[in-house]
C-alpha cells in the first residue's frame, strides 16, 4: 500500500529530570513505551532528540550568582568593567548580570540599538528616523535616551529593560552607567576592562576590543568555563546557553554530551533492531516575524549529535521538475518521471537548479527548529521528540 504519512514530529512525555538520572535508560525506555502505547514502530533513520535542558540538569550543571561574582572578579579585576552588547532577556541574561555586577565596583553597560543581537526592540527604526538618531555613528548617553525615546517597553514582556538592568546593577551593589553604542570600540572611552555578551559575534567583537588596546576582554564565554567553589561549568560556552533556575542560580548549557547520544543510538539499536539518529536541541533557529525576534539565543542548535545528523539535505524541488523537466505530463506519466529523477540525483546537488528553493541549512539546525516547536518552553512536559520519516522522499514506499 502506498504510504501517505510523510514527516511526523511527536512530543514524547518523560519524567521530571533530577541530578544524576541515566538519562540514556529514561529516553529508551519513553520512547518504547509511547511506541507501545500509540500503537507504532521505530524506524531507520527515526530521530529521537532530548531537549538541553535536561542534559544540563541530569549533569547537575548550575552555577550561583556568586559562583559567578568571584570568576569575574578574578578574570577582570573587580573595578570598573565594561558590560557590552547584552541580550534583553530576564530568563537569559538577568541572572548573569546580577552576578557579574556582584563582582564589580561600577559596571559600563553599554547597549546596541534599536534592538539587541537577537531582534529585541528597545526602540523601533521609526522612532529612530524622526529622532534623527544614525545607530551606525550616535552614541547615545542615558539622559539623551531618555530625552529623545522616553520609556520604552518591551512588546511581549512589558518590561523597560534599560530600567532593570540598571535596577539590577545597583542592587547587586555596583555603580552604573548607561549607554547606547553600537561599535565594540566605544566603550574603551569608559573603561580597558571589558566583558562582552554578544552570542553569534563574540568572536568578531573581542578580536575588535582587542586590535583596539583593551587591557582585558573576555566573553559570557570565557566566565564559568571551570568549576567554582565545587560549581557547575562549561568549557566549551562558560554562561552562553545559560538559562534561570531560581533567583540566585542558573542552569548552565549542557557539558560534553557527545557519548549520550551514541549510548542511546545503541542501545536503541539493541532493543529494536533499528538505526537511529539522536540529537541534543536548544534553542531553534527560527525567526518571529512579528516581534522580529530571533529565537536563537543558544550559542548552536545543537550541542551533541550523532553522525548520520552531519550535513545538509540534498533534495530535489518537486514543483521545479513539474513545472520545468516535465511539464509535458500528467498523472502516472508525470509520478514515474519525477521518482525516476530523485533516485537518480547525486550525492551533491549544489548548483543544480532543480535544487533551488530547498533549505540549504544544516541538518541539526532544521531538526533542531522543528523539535524546539514540537516540545514548546512551557509545561508540555515533552522534553523528547520522536521524528519520522524526515530523511523519507516522494519514492519511499
Amino acid at each position: 500500500m502506498e504510504r501517505r504519512v510523510g514527516t511526523v514530529s511527536r512530543g514524547i512525555r518523560g519524567p521530571i529530570i533530577r541530578e544524576g538520572d541515566n538519562l540514556v535508560d529514561i529516553t529508551v525506555e519513553s520512547v518504547l513505551e509511547a511506541a507501545k502505547s500509540e500503537n507504532f514502530e521505530l524506524r531507520d533513520r527515526d530521530v529521537i532528540a532530548l531537549t538541553e535542558s535536561i542534559v544540563a540538569r541530569s549533569q547537575g550543571n548550575y552555577v550561583t550568582v556568586d559562583d559567578i561574582a568571584d570568576d569575574v572578579r578574578a578574570k577582570l579585576g573587580g573595578g570598573t568593567v565594561g558590560v557590552i552588547f547584552p541580550i534583553l532577556s530576564r530568563n537569559r541574561f538577568a541572572i548573569n548580570l546580577k552576578g557579574i555586577a556582584m563582582g564589580c565596583k561600577k559596571v559600563v553597560l553599554m547597549l546596541s540599538y534599536p534592538s539587541d543581537e537577537v531582534g529585541n526592540a528597545l526602540i523601533s527604526i521609526d522612532q529612530l528616523d524622526e529622532a534623527g538618531i544614525n545607530p551606525y555613528s550616535d552614541v547615545l548617553t542615558l539622559e539623551r535616551y531618555r530625552e529623545l525615546f522616553g520609556e520604552n517597553k518591551h512588546e511581549f514582556t512589558g518590561v523597560d529593560y534599560v530600567q532593570y538592568y540598571s535596577d539590577i546593577i545597583t542592587e547587586a551593589g555596583a555603580e552604573v552607567e548607561i549607554i547606547f553604542a553600537n561599535h565594540a570600540k566605544t566603550i574603551l572611552d569608559y573603561t580597558d576592562c571589558v566583558l562582552t555578551c554578544d552570542i553569534h559575534t563574540r568572536k568578531r567583537t573581542k578580536r575588535i576590543l582587542k586590535e583596539a588596546g583593551a587591557k582585558v576582554v573576555c566573553g559570557l564565554d570565557d566566565i564559568c568555563t571551570a568549576p567554582i567553589n565545587g560549581s557547575g561549568y562549561n568549557e566549551r560556552y562558560g554562561l552562553l546557553g545559560s538559562n534561570k533556575s531560581t533567583e540566585t542560580k542558573i542552569k548552565l548549557f549542557p557539558r560534553e554530551c557527545k557519548q549520550l547520544v551514541l549510548d542511546i543510538q545503541a542501545q536503541i539499536l539493541k532493543a529494536t533492531g533499528k538505526h537511529v539518529e539522536v540529537m541534543v536541541y536548544g534553542d531553534g533557529a527560527f525567526k518571529d516575524p512579528q516581534g522580529k525576534i530571533w529565537e536563537l539565543a543558544d550559542p548552536v542548535v545543537s550541542p551533541a549529535f550523532t553522525d548520520g545528523l552531519i550535513g545538509t539535505p540534498n533534495e530535489l524541488k518537486l514543483k521545479y521538475l513539474a513545472d520545468n523537466d516535465f511539464a509535458n505530463l500528467s498523472g502516472d506519466a508525470l509520478r514515474d518521471a519525477i521518482s525516476k529523477s530523485i533516485k537518480a540525483k547525486n550525492g551533491d546537488l549544489k548548483g543544480n537548479m532543480a535544487s533551488q528553493g530547498t533549505t540549504p541549512r544544516q541538518l541539526t539546525d532544521l531538526i533542531g527548529s522543528l523539535c524546539d516547536l514540537t516540545s514548546g518552553s512551557g509545561d508540555k512536559g515533552t522534553p523528547i521528540i520522536l521524528i519520522q520519516g524526515y530523511f523519507d522522499n516522494y519514492t519511499n514506499e
